[in-house]
């Protein structure tokens, strides 16, 4: 039997009622929330049921409760003492077993924080470098220079997937980043470039498209002005490490919706 808790309706109440806020990008105000249902899915359809999930850059509550939900563990990692502390007092209001946890800490000692840790799944929505500056602690990626940042960025990674047991996937959701002069960095290269070299194939690629808001009107000004194309999404990138028809095999079948085949490639992918 399958366990469907209806994120978008779910989550959303929870909000309502105070039990679930946003992460630090929201400066504790309760606006920024990852979006609950890509967190669903992604459970169901890249984590085997019961597995472990790792969260390296744990900022907010949503992707803990909807593992807990969902039946998997989970372990999330944060340097914000006081977020861990939103977090587990969030969690403890509306989760039962298997309860997640947060630890307070540097992801770069992620080896040593999980040591012990066999994950069936990485999943994680990185800092998108200085694009919001998170703290003034000295060990926030937030707060490094681009080449530093990417460095310690690589080295999360790298040691996050050694954690990853072999024939499993893992998930980042991230965003493209301007630097000061309005160039894109290269964060989703980097991102894709930081995986491969830490042995893991590029799997899948899905984008996320977010509300709009006010951005037509921001763009129109921004592209009269610098011809700047406004953004509203997110790429979704999954990785696999070993063999992705194993790591398919380790899940079992897809718990719910359908999926229309395309094309008749190896893996299903359209042609």
């Amino acid at each position: 039997m399958t366990r469907s808790i209806q994120t978008q309706e779910w989550v959303q109440q929870k909000i309502a009622e105070g039990d679930i806020e946003g992460g630090m990008s929201a400066g504790q105000t309760g606006t920024s929330i990852f979006d609950p249902v890509l967190c669903e899915l992604a459970y169901r359809w890249f984590c085997p049921p019961g597995g472990v999930i790792l969260d390296p850059f744990s900022g907010g509550s949503v992707r803990g409760i909807v593992a807990s939900k969902l039946g998997r563990s989970y372990l999330g990692i944060d340097l914000s003492a006081r977020q861990i502390a939103a977090n587990q007092e969030q969690a403890a209001k509306i989760c039962g077993a298997p309860e997640p946890r947060w630890i307070n800490a540097d992801s770069r000692d992620i080896d040593s924080l999980a040591e012990g840790l066999a994950a069936d799944f990485i999943f994680s929505c990185p800092p998108y470098a200085d694009l919001e500056i998170y703290s003034d602690d000295p060990r926030d990626l937030s707060n490094m220079a681009y080449p530093e940042f990417v460095a310690a960025y690589r080295e999360i990674i790298a040691k996050s997937c050694a954690i990853l047991k072999d024939d499993r996937f893992a998930c980042f959701v991230v965003g493209e980043v301007r630097d000061k002069r309005g160039a894109y960095y290269g964060f989703v290269p980097d991102t894709i470039a930081a995986f491969q070299a830490a042995g893991l194939a590029f799997h899948n690629e899905a984008i996320l498209i977010t509300a709009a808001g006010s951005l037509p009107i921001r763009a129109a000004k921004q592209f009269e002005a610098t011809r700047k194309l406004g953004k509203t999404h997110q790429n979704v990138l999954v990785f696999c490490k070993g063999d992705p028809k194993k790591a398919t095999a380790a899940i079992g079948a897809v718990e719910f919706g359908e999926i229309d085949g395309g094309g008749d490639t190896e893996y299903g992918e359209e042609l």
